[in-house]
């Protein structure tokens, strides 16, 4: 962490950082709502919530904004989850053969 801080480096890694959570967060919503319907969105609520406390309780500027990332890449998880449900909807994406769907 001190190279990172001695070489100004904090905006980059926080900026690399956050595209790479919020690429993972696509397929995450893509396979939570293939699985598990639209019903795991308090999942995504409680993640949001988690990664929100933990970000006032650190310190280091760094780990605080990534978690802040985490936290609203979470949340907004859960607007996309629905959106996911209509995306399926449209035949964008496959049905779950297991599942059945209110549509």
């Amino acid at each position: 962490m001190d190279f990172i801080i001695d070489n100004h480096l904090q905006g980059l890694v926080i900026g690399i950082c956050t595209f790479l959570i919020i690429g993972m967060f696509h397929p995450i919503v893509v396979n939570a709502e293939y699985y598990w319907s639209t019903r795991c969105w308090w999942l995504f609520l409680f993640l949001g919530i988690a990664g929100v406390i933990s970000s006032l309780c650190i310190e280091n500027v760094v780990i605080s904004s990534l978690l802040g990332v985490f936290a609203f890449s979470s949340f907004w998880s859960i607007k996309e989850i629905f959106e996911q449900e209509k995306r399926v909807q449209k035949g964008w994406f496959p049905k779950n053969p297991k599942r059945t769907y209110k549509f």
